[in-house]
């Protein structure tokens, strides 16, 4: 089970608020490229999709590329922006034995119950040498991150609950796969930090559901507090772990 429900009003807030602008994407398009080298006829396995973001973004930068978007979430998958997207996740991927040439998972690997498991039938989807890339946030690595600046109940629950890197390692091992980079990738979330403050939407952060209500309310008030004084894009910094 994942760590949230995504349901309705969870998946309306994924698609108004966690949709990446055209910088952001640019930066995450450069660091993919680093490891996964397009072609025309290649499949990419958009693992637990969302409302699909990034298999719209795949399928725009590499025309003839077959993007399979799977997505566990009914809610999501209703709000879809790219057709066609299957139900499953990743304890039981709805595609053939070595069928895709990458598997791409986005701030997804947290909500996977069992890490080994899922590794497994992600090995077995793959075909050899191809690689598995994991955009997340991770214990301990999290300074570039803007929610755990304002709330630090967020970090907290970051620390406590989502897998480290050395988990992911781990796991990923045992189904034969070793890591073949780990990078932090910088994005700009929001033209400002006060755009971000008027857009927010707590349903859409895993992190912000975590926390209590009153640690909540507290980092909106410290938010729109620094807001005004801001200046410049809002950057935050993910990793980039792939493993092949």
């Amino acid at each position: 089970m994942a760590l949230i429900a995504y349901d309705r009003a969870d998946a309306a807030a994924f698609e108004a608020t966690r949709h990446l602008g055209d910088d952001a994407l640019g930066a995450w398009r450069d660091a993919i490229t680093r490891y996964v080298t397009p072609r025309p006829g290649m499949r990419l396995l958009d693992l637990g999709c969302g409302t699909g973001s990034w298999s719209r973004a795949f399928r725009g930068w590499w025309p003839g590329t077959d993007v399979l978007a799977v997505e566990p979430s009914a809610a999501m998958r209703e709000r879809a922006v790219v057709p066609g997207v299957l139900a499953g996740d990743a304890a039981d991927i709805p595609v053939d034995d070595a069928g895709v040439d990458a598997v791409w998972l986005s701030t997804v690997i947290h909500h996977i119950p069992d890490l080994p498991a899922a590794a497994r039938e992600i090995r077995r989807v793959l075909k050899p040498g191809a690689p598995v890339l994991i955009r997340s946030a991770f214990p301990g690595r999290h300074d570039g991150i803007t929610l755990c600046h304002f709330w630090p109940e967020a970090k907290a629950a970051l620390d406590g609950t989502y897998p480290t890197v050395a988990a992911v390692e781990a796991a990923f091992a045992g189904a034969g796969l070793v890591t073949a980079g780990l990078e932090a990738v910088a994005q700009v979330s929001a033209p400002s930090l006060a755009e971000a403050a008027a857009g927010l939407r707590r349903e859409a952060h895993t992190l912000l559901q975590l926390i209590s209500d009153d640690a909540y309310a507290r980092g909106v008030e410290r938010l729109r507090a620094a807001a005004p004084a801001a200046t410049g894009p809002l950057i935050d910094v993910l990793d980039l772990l792939v493993l092949r």
